[in-house]
């Protein structure tokens, strides 16, 4: 089982890895976006931060949901709702829980992937965060359904993500900020893809260890 202090070590990994990769995120979204998608980020896990100690007894369900909300109010540009609505759909999926099973991560990534789908208006092939989590969903469910413990399903997950996040490179972006440059969009990584692969790589090391 998946502890609460668990979930709170990988959503403190996670602002961790965003501050590390600030720049680099920041710098995927110059070419394709309004250069802010690092620094938006790394501004609404630092919001987090401050909130989460008041939560940090609360079930698990209520952690994320005061994540999602978060991320909501502080972060910008597409980021903000597209996140903040992953974490509170995880969160409503996940209410009244203090721990967790593989199962239950699996039905939170699926909810999330749901918000985020239905809020962006995306589906794979756009060169979105979809692309990422989409992959990352599947595997999951699929080494589940094979009888994989909660850190094989988690490892798969993220390399389904990485590889997701990478065939967005020679996608035509259709969605988002990107799908203005039309032809000129070809060529780059998507950075919320990137965000979400990276979301899944500190699940991995923190939840799946």
């Amino acid at each position: 089982m998946i502890s609460r202090d668990s979930v709170l070590a990988w959503l403190t990994e996670y602002r961790r890895v965003l501050g590390e990769n600030k720049e680099y995120l920041t710098a995927l979204d110059s070419a394709i976006g309004d250069a802010d998608h690092g620094i938006n980020m790394d501004r609404g896990f630092g919001a987090v931060m401050a909130k989460l100690p008041a939560v940090a007894t609360s079930d698990i369900g209520t952690i994320l949901k005061t994540v999602g909300m978060t991320l909501v109010s502080t972060v910008g540009g597409a980021g903000g709702p597209l996140y903040g609505t992953f974490f509170m759909r995880a969160g409503a999926a996940l209410a009244n829980k203090t721990e967790l099973t593989a199962q239950d991560l699996l039905t939170a990534l699926e909810a999330g992937l749901d918000g985020v789908q239905q809020r962006g208006k995306a589906t794979t092939g756009e060169k979105t965060m979809v692309d990422a989590l989409t992959p990352a969903r599947d595997a999951m469910q699929a080494a589940l359904q094979n009888g994989n413990d909660v850190g094989e399903a988690l490892r798969a997950a993220t390399a389904a993500a990485e590889a997701g996040m990478k065939a967005t490179i020679p996608m035509l972006a259709t969605k988002g900020r990107a799908s203005y440059l039309g032809e000129r969009s070809i060529g780059h990584q998507d950075p919320g893809a990137t965000s979400s692969y990276l979301l899944l790589k500190t699940m991995t090391e923190i939840l799946g260890a």
